[in-house]
């Protein structure tokens, strides 16, 4: 049987509230790291978009690689990248994807856009989830997908009219949907460590972007700016995540996760000026506004009796 067939682990709970409160503290670390993603690209000037997602991936390679070895050491990390199996590949296929599409899209279209429909990812999931692995889902789930859809598609009509580039969408919608894999197969094999799997995916978009780029020579000032894009936006984001996301429940973590689309557009409109457009700010607004309901409801909720099989609930082995 395949390892992805497997029934999935329980995961592991959080002894005390102060580890509570460190993984929170984790989590909204790396929402906050990857916040000032689009930020960040927008200072760099080399005009190929494969030769940045070459240079972000390769120093966020480096920066997981050091990490991991400070962490763990050489033959702790060995044993990490061995036993991340077929769920450990798909979600480094998955990361890979999300990260190269994020620096390509940055050539389209608006950072409020690309971060705003990442801000579906949760929901999106909680829709896989549903297809593929028949887990139940609640009717305030229902409404928030369909909110989600509803700002999602404000968020994008101004692509018909050519304001907004259709492909830039497209890949903001790319980026979404393969990180909401990827949270899906990290759920169900919680025992297995992704760090390992995030910095391979980072490896294989630089390798892919190695063969696509027009050249990897860069400016010295680029230089500098892609190993602050890889290193502490892109490697430190996902350092930190692998270290809370353990220890805080999923609808905590994806909770705080909102933070970065929220953020994002901020951050751009303070350091570069650029204004989102009214389309982008009605229907990001709808889409934050469901996820926020959504998720403090389901907060809320937590400490209520549920049955197994709902969204956000472990089957049963």
């Amino acid at each position: 049987m395949s390892d992805l067939a497997a029934p999935m682990p329980q995961p592991a709970q959080s002894s005390t509230s102060g580890e509570e409160r460190q993984g929170l503290l984790l989590v909204f670390l790396s929402a906050l790291a990857w916040s000032f993603g689009g930020t960040i690209g927008r200072f760099v000037e080399t005009p190929d978009g494969w030769t940045m997602v070459f240079w972000r991936s390769f120093w966020a390679v480096a920066f997981l690689v050091g990490f991991m070895l400070w962490r763990d050491g050489r033959r702790g990390t060995l044993r990490m990248f061995a036993g991340m199996g077929v769920p450990g590949m798909a979600v480094a296929i998955c990361f890979g994807i999300s990260s190269a599409c994020f620096v390509l899209a940055l050539s389209y279209t608006t950072v409020a856009n690309i971060l705003l429909m990442q801000a579906g990812v949760p929901l999106i999931a909680a829709l896989i989830s549903w297809v593929i692995f028949r887990e139940r889902i609640a009717w305030t789930t229902w409404m928030a997908i369909c909110a989600v859809i509803l700002g999602i598609g404000i968020m994008v009509s101004e692509s018909a009219t050519g304001a907004v580039s259709p492909i830039g969408d497209a890949l903001a919608l790319l980026i979404a949907i393969c990180f909401a894999i990827a949270t899906v197969i990290t759920r169900r094999y919680a025992h297995v460590r992704m760090t390992p799997a995030t910095c391979l995916g980072a490896a294989l978009a630089g390798l892919v972007a190695a063969f696509q780029s027009s050249g990897l020579i860069t400016s010295v000032p680029d230089a500098m700016i892609l190993f602050v894009f890889g290193a502490l936006n892109l490697g430190l984001g996902f350092a930190f995540f692998a270290m809370g996301a353990r220890l805080v429940p999923a609808v905590l973590a994806a909770l705080m996760g909102t933070f970065e689309p929220v953020l994002g557009p901020v951050w751009v409109w303070l350091v570069h000026g650029e204004v989102p457009s009214a389309s982008t700010m009605i229907g990001g607004t709808v889409v934050v506004l469901a996820l926020v309901a959504y998720l403090g409801l389901e907060f809320r909720r937590y400490s209520l009796p549920r049955k197994p099989g709902v969204t956000g609930m472990p089957n049963p082995n």
